[in-house]
């Protein structure tokens, strides 16, 4: 059988023009002008926030001039993919590569295409991702420190094959921090001074600078780690100017030039960048403007542009832009609550209440410690670090590292959260939490984001099988909260069972709490009762059918029962402890509606939530008809919000009352 490589090869050729916005360098060479780049970015982040979603502006900034370089010298080549494999590892980047690649007209992309950045219509997704965008993504993008070790093996791949690409691999100061880069970093020159390894150009942006704050503050400095890239046998240079165009193109040119002269090492080139550089608000601020500045909508969205260009002339077509994105719909109407539904005091998000019950149990005396990686922020668990510093820790980017290390404390004697996103947590943390446990280690964690409440994001930081990932592990209950007064409650529930279980000299049970990422009611009945182990009853005298929700889908579950009419009326069970319920509730509303049990999960079918209930059922002699609403096997994408996701995957609320109607 004769081995074609790259069957499967679908990337766009290389632009057959220069770049529109251009600019041009002291040899006269033409490059993509990196003012317009970020201008463009600014704009095409506008448009995704406009429409209720998140962008990135600090890293695409800082990358600029070194993107700009890049792929000058990558497009001379024609087509590009036979002469290098090309893969950004700074995942917050990437949409800095769709302008870049906009400016060129690479793959027909042009503004238009831009505007469609992070909603459901387009394959400009949040972060880089080959199963949408296979024209200008090989490899997928997203989680840090995860393309770089995938680079690697093109360049291993390309070796055993004959082929003389390049492989060209972007990266972050704040990725390098991920035990996956670092494995990299050793094994690429190790390798490669075996003979096992093509020619290897990594780029580093170095800033001192990830979502949190300072790099060097908050967790510990870099330094040391790109000092040791020549000990580990890389050929390495400190570029001090990574924001000056000429520098950066003179840079890659000449490292290059020695790749193509089959050197001894692979090259490494550590950039020093500034991280939302071009803005002095972002410049100066501790994240360096990691998210995006600007709120929906926001007039002030011009004047970012005419801080970029400062005294040089602004595209029109940006101006135009920018103009349109400040005007509001007029027929743009604020979202508001069904308060028929729910019984609540405000909206909010999910974590609030993560951080009021750490804080409330640190003061009544139990010995709980924080153990961050960079996500502190946006979990919810921040509001713990401000009051009780001295209890609180960021490893930074380093999942698997905040596991092992909540470990050794539980192991002293502590009580160790931790948090990130729950599609890291469960991935990267998941052999250290199996080890924890096995080691009678317990630890808390607190993931959010679950499953496709990380809507613009896309597929890469979208969790589909985090119950599936641990509700196996011995020794871990899982749980899974639908508003802020339930993880309030039942993560203080957990402290003291931890501390009681200790104290009778029983080792407690690890627990992993797992939750959205968009505002919902605070609760949802007048009076709510929240208990580990016991389901929730949220309406009763179900006539047709029994529906069981957890998490985020509690309250897509209780406008479901708003869309049927009284005759198809359904009871609502929040089964929040996914993996260690007692049933007795849900059997009893299943005698009362025929035994029909519809399930409802921001989670992939096979393996969740559905399958481990009606698993339990059937065991203790539960006759069931069965209806699961949930992901089927494919991964999501991008997009303004996780309702569209929904919909589109068939567990909305319209879709689910629907079928209830047509089929009960």
């Amino acid at each position: 059988m004769s081995f074609s490589p790259n069957p499967l090869m679908k990337l766009a050729p290389g632009p057959t023009s220069k770049p529109k916005y251009s600019i041009q360098l002291k040899n006269g060479e033409c490059l993509a002008d990196p003012r317009a780049n970020r201008a463009m970015v600014i704009l095409m982040n506008q448009q995704a926030v406009n429409g209720g979603a998140a962008a990135h502006w600090g890293g695409p900034s800082a990358f600029a001039e070194i993107m700009s370089s890049v792929h000058y010298y990558m497009f001379q080549k024609s087509p590009w993919y036979e002469s290098f494999n090309f893969v950004n590892d700074a995942g917050h980047t990437e949409n800095g590569v769709y302008a870049l690649r906009a400016n060129y007209g690479f793959d027909n992309l042009n503004l238009d295409s831009l505007k469609g950045f992070r909603s459901i219509d387009s394959k400009l997704t949040g972060h880089g991702e080959a199963h949408l965008n296979p024209e200008g993504v090989f490899i997928s993008n997203g989680p840090l420190g995860s393309g770089l070790p995938q680079a690697q093996g093109l360049a291993m791949a390309d070796k055993m094959s004959g082929n003389s690409r390049i492989t060209v691999c972007t990266v972050s100061d704040g990725a390098s921090m991920e035990g996956e880069a670092k494995e990299a970093f050793s094994a690429i020159p190790g390798l490669y001074s075996k003979g096992k390894i093509n020619p290897f150009l990594l780029i580093i942006s170095d800033n001192n600078t990830k979502l949190s704050g300072r790099i060097d503050e908050d967790s510990f400095s870099m330094n040391p780690t790109f000092s040791s890239l020549e000990s580990l046998g890389w050929d390495c240079s400190l570029v001090e100017k990574g924001n000056d165009l000429e520098t950066c193109f003179h840079s890659i040119g000449q490292a290059l030039q020695k790749l193509n002269q089959s050197p001894s090492k692979p090259i490494a080139l550590v950039f020093k960048t500034v991280k939302g550089f071009g803005l002095s608000s972002t410049e100066k601020s501790s994240s360096g403007g990691h998210g995006y500045p600007l709120k929906g909508y926001d007039p002030k969205v011009l004047e970012l542009i005419q801080e970029l260009y400062q005294d040089k002339e602004i595209p029109s077509e940006f101006i135009e832009w920018a103009k349109s994105l400040s005007q509001k719909p007029s027929s743009s109407s604020e979202k508001k609550e069904n308060s028929a539904l729910f019984s609540y005091d405000k909206i909010e998000k999910i974590q609030v209440g993560l951080a009021q019950a750490a804080i409330k149990a640190k003061k009544d005396g139990y010995p709980v410690v924080s153990l961050s990686a960079d996500l502190q922020g946006s979990t919810g668990i921040a509001p713990f670090h401000k009051e009780f510093p001295e209890s609180s820790i960021d490893l930074g980017v380093a999942e698997s590292n905040m596991v092992s290390c909540a470990a050794g404390m539980s192991k002293q004697g502590y009580i160790p959260l931790v948090d990130t996103f729950a599609q890291f947590g469960i991935t990267k943390g998941n052999l250290p939490l199996i080890m924890a446990n096995l080691s009678e280690a317990p630890v808390i964690c607190l993931f959010s984001h679950t499953g496709f409440q990380d809507a613009a994001d896309g597929a890469s930081h979208q969790a589909t099988t985090y119950m599936a990932a641990v509700a196996s592990i011995p020794n871990v209950n899982v749980i899974q909260c639908s508003c802020s007064s339930e993880v309030e409650s039942l993560l203080y529930q957990t402290i003291q069972t931890f501390y009681e279980d200790r104290e009778k000299g029983k080792t407690p049970n690890s627990t992993v709490f797992f939750l959205g990422r968009e505002t919902f009611p605070n609760r949802y009945t007048e009076a709510p009762r929240y208990q580990l182990s016991e389901p929730q009853l949220l309406k009763e005298g179900g006539k047709v059918a029994t529906i069981v929700a957890t998490g985020s889908t509690v309250k897509t579950a209780l406008e479901v029962a708003s869309k049927v009419e009284a005759s198809k009326s359904v009871s609502i069970i929040n089964l929040s402890c996914v993996n260690f319920s007692n049933l007795e509730l849900l059997k009893s509303e299943l005698n009362k509606t025929n035994s029909q049990l519809i399930t409802i999960e921001d989670h992939q079918v096979l393996g969740g939530m559905s399958a481990l209930v009606s698993h339990q059922l059937l065991e203790e002699g539960v006759s069931l008809k069965l209806k699961s609403f949930g992901m089927r096997g494919h991964f999501g994408q991008s997009a303004y919000e996780a309702n569209e996701l929904y919909k589109k995957h068939g567990f909305d609320s319209e879709t689910i009352a629907s079928w209830i109607t047509e089929n009960l």
